[in-house]
């Protein structure tokens, strides 16, 4: 328990998951005290088996745990860097799991709940946070996950505006630009359409012939599909979200009228040969490295959408930074609603980290919440709140989150259509572009999936170098 005179000063931590339980590390192990709410067991959810702070509700694999040539081993390693707990106790209970990070994740949840209930700075309040948090809470972190109860979540809805945060998270599959076959795709918006911001060549096409699309339309229908989890099937399909197989299903000309209809679109490869259909792709980030295909979100098991959309022209060799998924969810349109330090820009003692920002994945929720406690912190102990760089992994995913993603036009907004912000793991497509070896050290030219190879560790290299000077800064201001 805080003592009462640190309390007036102590910042609130709302939600008790990978982002709530870093957030309130990150700023108890800085010196300020930390007020964390979790709401169970007093209110259970539809995912938690126990009121264990930190509890995995899914797999218990932190995924790849390679720092050279992984995008998510390096966000572990720059997570242990800054003495992550959920590094720590992950640390301590891994059980064997080939390269990846996996663990026990009973002892995993002990070991992270033990740690924040035995923390002096830290108390921790069993109950639920019903609408915006009490106004005398000068500072805030929300970190309630994708299952956001749902008398918070309209609290947030009615302050930000329902249109700016999602309860049904429907993904498309983006594919890494220099995995894609350009000897078969080709620039150009249909009808050479500029629009606002454009320059008529703003989306990448794939075409298809018709034994192609027939062949297509028929793997989408008989590919193996994940079923909905219990609390997602009480929500219904939107026609602005139809999964790409149910498209298909509903008739075999549905898809050339929808997202994969060849009107407006002259393939420069064959001029004179009129696709059947066409597959689009937009770009996703402001660096040109990753490209979403357009309408395709999808249902289909993950190894089936590596097979399927791999049978689609000039993405036969296509390396996928995110697959689909469509599933219910809670988060922001975190880069219209929030600053590049992780606040609510309408008001600002409001901090939001963890999926609810538009972050995928157990490391990556542990990641923003780390960054939203030592934002909290620094602002606490009078300190400048500064990013991580950008070519660091973490300021990578916090990049995106807060503006690397690009934002729809006026225009698009306008027309009932916009582009959507939709969450993120983080992968090599978010960092900004190096220029790699191109030999090694004998002078051999590196040739096929050498060269990316190189350029992860390089992406890497530069990381752990920039997030060291990173740490270094704020380390020199104690």
């Amino acid at each position: 328990m805080i003592k009462d005179e640190d309390a007036l000063r102590a910042v609130h931590v709302i939600g008790g998951g990978l982002a709530g339980s870093e957030a309130a590390w990150a700023l108890a192990v800085r010196g300020v005290p930390v007020v964390l709410h979790e709401m169970r067991p007093v209110r259970g959810t539809e995912a938690h088996q126990t009121d264990r702070l930190g509890e995995l509700v899914c797999s218990n694999s932190l995924r790849s745990d390679d720092p050279e040539t992984n995008a998510v081993g390096v966000l572990h390693a720059e997570l242990r860097a800054c003495g992550s707990l959920i590094m720590q106790a992950a640390d301590a209970h891994q059980v064997p799991a080939g390269g990846a990070l996996a663990v026990d994740r009973e002892a995993f949840a002990a070991a992270v709940t033990q740690a924040l209930a035995s923390h002096p700075l830290i108390e921790i309040r069993r109950e639920e946070v019903a609408g915006l948090p009490d106004p005398s809470w000068d500072s805030v972190i929300v970190a309630t996950g994708p299952l956001t109860s749902p008398d918070l979540a309209a609290a947030v809805g009615a302050l930000t505006g329902e249109d700016q945060l999602a309860f049904f998270d429907a993904i498309a599959p983006i594919v890494h630009f220099d995995s894609i076959d350009m000897s078969r795709a080709w620039m150009q918006s249909r009808y050479d359409k500029a629009g606002p911001g454009g320059t008529g060549a703003d989306y990448l096409n794939c075409p298809m012939d018709k034994a192609q699309y027939e062949a297509f339309v028929d793997a989408l229908i008989t590919g193996e599909k994940v079923s909905f989890k219990d609390w997602e099937a009480s929500t219904p399909y939107f026609d602005g979200c139809l999964p790409v197989e149910v498209m298909a299903e509903r008739g075999r000309e549905t898809l050339r009228h929808g997202p994969m209809k060849p009107v407006g679109l002259t393939n420069p490869h064959q001029p004179d040969i009129k696709a059947h259909a066409i597959v689009q792709l937009r770009q996703d980030n402001a660096f040109g490295t990753l490209w979403n295909l357009v309408g395709f979100q999808t249902k289909l098991k993950h190894a089936e959408q590596v097979r399927v959309f791999r049978m689609i022209p000039g993405l036969e060799k296509a390396e996928f930074a995110r697959l689909g998924g469509l599933h219910r969810n809670t988060y922001l349109n975190s880069p219209r609603l929030l600053d590049a330090t992780l606040r609510l820009k309408s008001e600002t003692r409001l901090r939001f980290a963890g999926q609810i920002t538009g972050c995928e994945g157990y490391v990556e929720s542990a990641a923003i919440g780390h960054l939203a406690g030592r934002f909290a912190a620094a602002e606490r102990l009078g300190r400048v709140a500064v990013p991580p760089p950008p070519t660091t992994a973490m300021g990578a995913l916090l990049g995106h989150i807060t503006g690397g993603h690009i934002a729809e036009s006026e225009a698009e907004a306008a027309s009932g259509k916009p582009r959507a912000f939709q969450p993120m793991n983080v992968n090599f497509g978010l960092f900004p572009p190096i220029v790699a070896p191109k030999v090694d050290k004998d002078g051999r030219r590196f040739k096929g999936t050498e060269k990316t190879v190189e350029k992860k560790r390089a992406m890497a290299h530069r990381a752990r170098a920039d997030l060291a000077a990173w740490n270094a800064a704020e380390a020199g201001t104690d």
